[in-house]
C-alpha cells in the first residue's frame, strides 16, 4: 500500500496541522487512477479509505484500543518511518464512527470488479476487530453494514464472521449450507470453498499479500468446520443404528 503518499494526499507536511480532507482528495484521487489506470488496492484512496474504516471500526465499541491499531499495522505491513503519518491518519479517522458506510462504499467502488478482494478485506477487518480476543456487538453490528455495502449477501458475511467468532452452531454457517444438505453436496461445497478461499488461488487471482493475512485462519475454519459436521453425522448414524 502507497504509505508515502498520505502525507502529501491529505495535508501532513511537517509544520502543518492536519487537516480533515479525506473526502476533499476524494475526487482526485479518483480521477489520477482512471488516467494511470492503476489498481484499485494500489491507489492512495484505497489506503486512506480502509486505513479510515478501520479506525472508525475499532472506535465502533466506544474505545480504540491500541492492540488493534497493531493488528492493522501488521496485516496491511506499515513500515516503521512511515507510521507517523499512518498514526495522524488513524487517529483523526478514529475520533468517531461517523461516515463509515461512506468509506466502505468508496472501497466498493475501488474494487468494484475485485469481488475477492472484498470478501478477502472484510476477513482483514474481522482479524483486526478480534485482535483484543472480544468481538464486540457494536463492531458486529458495523461489519454487518460494512459487507452489505460491499455487495456481500448476509449469508456470506455470517460465512466470513464464523470463521473468527466461537460459535458451537457455526459449522454449517462456515460451509455457508443448510443443514439438511446431503453429504454428497456438501462434499462438493467443502471442495468448492478449498478451492475458492486457498492462499494460492487468491496469489493467482491478483490479491495483494497484505489481503490474504487471514486466508489460512479461514481455510482452517472451513476445514474445521467440515470434519465437525462430519463426525457429527457419523455420531448420529452410529446412535440410529443402535436403536
Amino acid at each position: 500500500m502507497p504509505w508515502k503518499e498520505i502525507a502529501q494526499a491529505i495535508g501532513f507536511e511537517p509544520g502543518t496541522s492536519v487537516r480533515d480532507a479525506l473526502s476533499a482528495v476524494w475526487s482526485r484521487l479518483i480521477g489520477e487512477r482512471v488516467t494511470n489506470r492503476t489498481p484499485g488496492y494500489r491507489t492512495v484512496a484505497f489506503t486512506i479509505a480502509v486505513t479510515t474504516l478501520a479506525a472508525k471500526m475499532a472506535k465502533a465499541d466506544g474505545v480504540a484500543l491500541p492492540v488493534e491499531v497493531r493488528a492493522f499495522e501488521r496485516v496491511f505491513d506499515v513500515p516503521p518511518d512511515e507510521r507517523e503519518n499512518f498514526r495522524r491518519l488513524y487517529d483523526l479517522a478514529a475520533q468517531d464512527i461517523a461516515g463509515y458506510e461512506t468509506y466502505a462504499g468508496k472501497i466498493a467502488t475501488l474494487l468494484a470488479n475485485e469481488p475477492e478482494m472484498l470478501r478477502a478485506l472484510l476477513e482483514c477487518l474481522f482479524h483486526v476487530a478480534a485482535a483484543d480476543g472480544i468481538l464486540h456487538p457494536d463492531e458486529d453490528a458495523f461489519l454487518a453494514v460494512v459487507a452489505e455495502k460491499f455487495g456481500l449477501s448476509h449469508g456470506e458475511f455470517l460465512s466470513v464472521r464464523a470463521g473468527f467468532i466461537n460459535d458451537p452452531c457455526s459449522p454449517y454457517q462456515i460451509l455457508g449450507v443448510h443443514p439438511d444438505i446431503t453429504d454428497a453436496e456438501l462434499k462438493l461445497r467443502h471442495r468448492a470453498l478449498v478451492r475458492e478461499h486457498h492462499p494460492d488461488r487468491l496469489a493467482a487471482s491478483g490479491v495483494p499479500p497484505e489481503l490474504r493475512c487471514a486466508a489460512n485462519r479461514r481455510l482452517a475454519a472451513i476445514n474445521a468446520a467440515y470434519d465437525t459436521v462430519l463426525a457429527e453425522r457419523r455420531r448420529a448414524t452410529k446412535g440410529a443404528g443402535a436403536q
